[in-house]
């Protein structure tokens, strides 16, 4: 059964979409292309919406009421911020910037418990791509155990392009790689961001390629990696850990 609340019906969804509401993903019944339809896709291009286009047996699936007459909107359970926010609160604190940057992070078990793992951590946000990834869907705010009312979390069309930004605002970047130096090895201090990839595939080439350095966490069993949250955690622990010797 799907978890997830969904806004169903044109009407609904449009007036959604023009009362300003966060909606992550569009779905719509491939092939339907009439006015009041055209008009939904008009107003998801202005908030540069992820649109899928589906089968009715997928609609029907993942509606909860059986009238979403071709389209379902997916709103945002939280409000997205912006990167400059971000960083504002690192500058609020007097803190060198902390930042979690995620990589086709699909799962929204995994979402939510990154998000909470940089509140506890002391991150100052997380930066989450639009495409293939999951978004802050309800299943992620429960999972991150009410983190999402501290940590923000900003969505951005490109994730490198992000990452060059924030370079010039002084960050340096690492990335997880099991390939990478092993973590102990690295100074991980200073103004940072932590690249964490799906589980899949990890972190996308392009992507890797913007990071400063890859990090390993040493490993002695006989599988050969963790899970992305679990990752996430111990990698942020040992730049908590360097900075705590710093102070």
């Amino acid at each position: 059964m799907n978890e997830e609340k969904f806004i169903e019906g044109r009407n609904a969804v449009l007036e959604a979409f023009r009362s300003g509401k966060t909606i992550d993903k569009l779905y719509v019944l491939d092939g339907c292309k009439d006015g009041p339809v055209q008009s939904i896709l008009r107003e998801a291009k202005k908030q540069d919406t992820i649109v899928n286009f589906v089968n009715k047996e997928r609609l029907d699936q993942l509606s909860q009421t059986g009238r979403h007459q071709g389209v379902l909107a997916q709103a945002a359970a939280y409000e997205y911020c912006e990167v400059e926010d971000i960083l504002n609160r690192a500058r609020e604190k007097n803190e060198p910037p902390f930042l979690f940057l995620l990589d086709g992070i699909e799962d929204p078990h995994n979402l939510g418990a990154i998000i909470r793992t940089a509140n506890l951590a002391g991150a100052h946000g997380v930066i989450i791509p639009k495409r293939r990834a999951v978004g802050l869907t309800a299943i992620v705010a429960r999972t991150s155990a009410g983190a999402l009312n501290y940590t923000p979390v900003a969505k951005v069309t490109n994730l490198a392009a992000t990452i060059d930004q924030l370079k010039k605002e002084g960050l340096w970047f690492v990335c997880a790689d099991m390939k990478g130096e092993s973590m102990y090895r690295q100074n991980l201090t200073g103004p940072i961001g932590l690249v964490i990839g799906n589980e899949g595939e990890g972190v996308g080439k392009l992507v890797k390629e913007k990071c400063d350095l890859t990090a390993s966490i040493p490993m002695k069993g006989e599988i050969d990696s963790l899970n992305a949250s679990v990752a996430a955690g111990v990698l942020a622990y040992e730049i908590v850990r360097q900075r705590m010797e710093l102070t």
